[in-house]
């Protein structure tokens, strides 16, 4: 029935824009005794509350703007995880700046061209990782380095030190910059990528709505009475965003500093046991191993937190570890996500349906990627254009679209290679989904190596392979590895006459810029690499030849 004059209503919200600064206006308020835990670097805790955190952000956020910071300018960090790294997280957003994490497992050469591309105007860096700074500041001139004495030590007066900064700024004197809901707060670069990283740049919007959905019960499921033991790098995608949402919800942090040992993490999980702990798969296949290896050399040296939640990602999780933390009385939930998603994209829960199935049935959908949390629409995209029925059965390249999904890199155009013609982003991953929404990852569609978390490229590998001048053709694939869950093989046809040995190579790669845990496990010496009918490596065989 149509009513007759009748008018559109407008919605009587107030039009708040989505910010950082109100997680942490709300950390000070509510929750100032809430604690945050930082391992030293030699193994010491420092202990902060809610109250400092609050207090030391805005300081850092008024010291920033003294040094004349600018809105949208880039503040790097290169730090571990850390109290002073979460401060950066709210106190660089809180000053008009863009936090840059800076990914410290990358070569010196990789770290410098990602703060050039990005423009990274100051730093902020641990002392204990200043040698690692001093490689990349002979390609890279930050215009000032902010020096934090994370082992305690002295800081150099050619830095400015992070604490006596902070000391010299008034907080009641601070007024956080304006802003737009839509202005970037952090960025972070992708390391799945052929050739040169790309930047992804998250928004105050993005970051809040991710935030908000990441922390729903079947997913993180945060409470004010969890300890959450974030594992996962600070610089690694924004730690997965569980700095946010513990600060919204002032959950108890304890962070591990650098000391991600198998042993060390038990060691902090008997001083400080978790309810929610963070990781890629490789960590916790090292903390099981090490577990039940102790106890039967070393009885009672440990005890594993029962009830505790974990959340692993990165990599594909296998059954067999799902199934020796249960033993334990800890369950594993898996994610799925990328640098462009923000990450968290999908998570396997037990969904209603699954009440009554049995254990095998639940470990089973437990070692696959998950269900699409709200707010991401997820695609099934087959190689003929169309989409693929949710059948658990046919597969295709997995494309999403949401409010904190990119929608472009920086500095960078818009590519179809990965965007498609209807603005969904192409993850360059290929899957089925079944009936109830359970996304299975079967392969890549591009030949990417995933080890221990972390993407290495085979063609840029390749490519530095074949700038050797004893090689004459190479071709790079991942193999399975029960630790790091891949790892490159390098099958290299030399040039006749030639006889070089796989140290030389790995030390030509070294020398093009790669770090020690991107080198190829493995050298095959084979007389010619297969082609496909358009003349390109035929990846598939070798794979056939080399199988492990």
């Amino acid at each position: 029935m149509s009513i007759p004059n009748a008018r559109p209503i407008n919605s009587t919200m107030m039009q708040v824009p989505l910010s950082l600064n109100h997680l942490l206006e709300r950390a000070g308020r509510l929750f100032p005794t809430s604690e945050i835990v930082s391992r030293l670097p030699d193994k010491s805790y420092r202990r902060h509350s809610y109250a400092a955190f609050y207090q030391r952000a805005r300081q850092l956020a008024q010291a920033l703007l003294s040094l004349g910071l600018r809105p949208g300018e880039r503040v790097a960090t290169l730090c571990w995880n850390h109290h002073a790294h979460l401060e950066c997280y709210f106190g660089i957003p809180a000053a008009g700046g863009v936090m840059h994490t800076l990914n410290l497992r990358l070569s010196p050469d990789e770290i410098a061209w990602i703060a050039n591309d990005a423009q990274d105007r100051i730093l902020v860096v641990d002392d204990v990782l200043l040698p690692l700074y001093r490689q990349v500041a002979s390609k890279y001139q930050f215009e000032k380095v902010i020096v934090f004495a994370f082992s305690g030590a002295t800081v150099d007066a050619s830095f400015t030190d992070y604490d006596a900064l902070l000391a010299q700024s008034d907080p009641s004197r601070f007024d956080y910059v304006s802003h737009h809901e839509e202005d970037a707060v952090s960025m972070c670069y992708t390391s799945g990528t052929t050739g040169r990283p790309k930047g992804v740049v998250y928004s105050h919007r993005s970051t809040i709505l991710h935030t908000l959905v990441a922390c729903l019960g079947d997913f993180w499921g945060l409470r004010g009475t969890d300890v959450v033991l974030p594992v996962t790098p600070m610089f690694h995608a924004n730690s997965w965003g569980i700095p946010y949402g513990a600060v919204m919800m002032g959950v108890k942090l304890v962070f591990p500093g650098p000391h991600l040992h198998p042993d060390d993490l038990l060691d902090l999980m008997q001083t400080e046991p978790p309810t929610l702990a963070l990781g890629v798969p490789t960590i916790w296949m090292g903390l099981i191993q090490a577990f039940e290896a102790a106890q039967t050399a070393q009885p009672g040296r440990w005890s594993l937190p029962v009830g505790m939640r974990s959340l692993v990602g990165g990599a594909a999780v296998p059954e067999s570890l799902i199934r020796a933390f249960h033993k334990h009385g800890i369950w594993i939930l898996q994610g799925w996500g990328m640098t462009e998603t923000s990450p968290v994209c999908t998570i396997s829960y037990p969904k209603a349906e699954l009440q009554g199935s049995t254990m095998d049935e639940r470990y089973r959908r437990a070692a696959m990627a998950g269900v699409p949390v709200p707010l991401v629409d997820l695609r099934i995209r087959s190689e003929d254009g169309a989409d693929a029925p949710w059948d658990g059965i046919r597969v295709g390249e997995i494309q999403v679209q949401g409010p904190f999904i990119t929608g472009s890199y920086h500095q960078l155009p818009i590519s179809d290679e990965k965007f498609s013609a209807d603005g969904w982003l192409r993850t360059g991953d290929v899957a089925s989904v079944d009936p109830l929404g359970f996304v299975r990852i079967t392969d890549r569609t591009k030949d990417l190596i995933k080890s221990g978390g972390e993407w290495i490229s085979s063609v840029d590998l390749e490519n530095a392979l074949m700038a050797h001048p004893d090689v004459a053709e190479a071709a790079v694939i991942a193999i399975p590895d029960e630790k790091w869950s891949e790892r490159p093989l390098a099958c290299v046809v030399l040039k006749p006459g030639k006889s070089t040995p796989p140290a030389r190579l790995s030390a030509h790669l070294l020398e093009h810029s790669f770090a020690k845990w991107q080198l190829p496990e493995r050298y095959e010496f084979i007389q010619a690499i297969p082609r496909t009918s358009t003349g390109k490596f035929y990846k598939l065989k070798l794979r056939e030849m080399f199988p492990a």
